[in-house]
């Protein structure tokens, strides 16, 4: 499969948007696969975390963030389910995993509930090796500091807002990745 002709698609104008969404999908796909060549034991499908890191964010157009030149109609914590409903109607449901379980460090039925969360009722943990080292790697790049990677603390920061169990999550992958 072909990422960029997905994206593409999707964002058919060079554009800012286009531009954040191809820079910070690099970023993100060169460190999962770096971190991924550094544990050949665990047997990680190289391709796939290309392809799917490329499209992890492909559903940001479809928000209304304004700062990175989205300007759709939904909360931009959408842009993950959103994103891999697109995917997988072109025949991607691997891929079309990634992006909906990448958001914040994953986040489960229950805190969707809990925190009355605007995004389907279902877990949304990434599950397969390949769904956590590009959700990790995500957390070291933003959308608004393009050429700047985070330092640990800083991206573990980040997803401390989503609640105690992304905390633990981010510790498990730094132990399992890094």
């Amino acid at each position: 499969m072909n990422p960029l002709a997905l994206i593409d698609k999707y964002y058919p104008v060079d554009n800012e948007l286009k531009h954040i969404l191809l820079v910070h999908s690099r970023s993100v796909a060169d460190k999962a696969l770096a971190m991924a060549r550094n544990h050949p034991e665990l047997q990680l499908d190289l391709s796939f975390i290309e392809e799917a890191a490329m499209l992890h964010d492909i559903g940001i157009f479809l928000t209304d963030a304004s700062g990175i030149g989205c300007y759709g109609t939904h909360p931009y914590i959408c842009h993950g389910y959103l994103g891999a409903e697109l995917v997988a109607a072109e025949g991607f449901p691997r891929h079309a995993l990634v992006c909906e379980r990448h958001t914040g460090a994953g986040i489960s039925l229950q805190n969707i509930i809990e925190q009355e969360l605007p995004i389907p009722h279902r877990e949304m943990l990434p599950v397969s090796l390949e769904e956590q080292i590009i959700c990790f790697a995500d957390k070291f790049f933003s959308k608004t500091k393009l050429d700047k990677e985070k330092s640990i603390e800083k991206a573990r920061k980040s997803v401390a807002r989503f609640g105690e169990e992304g905390g633990k999550r981010f510790d498990e992958w730094c132990k399992l990745f890094l």
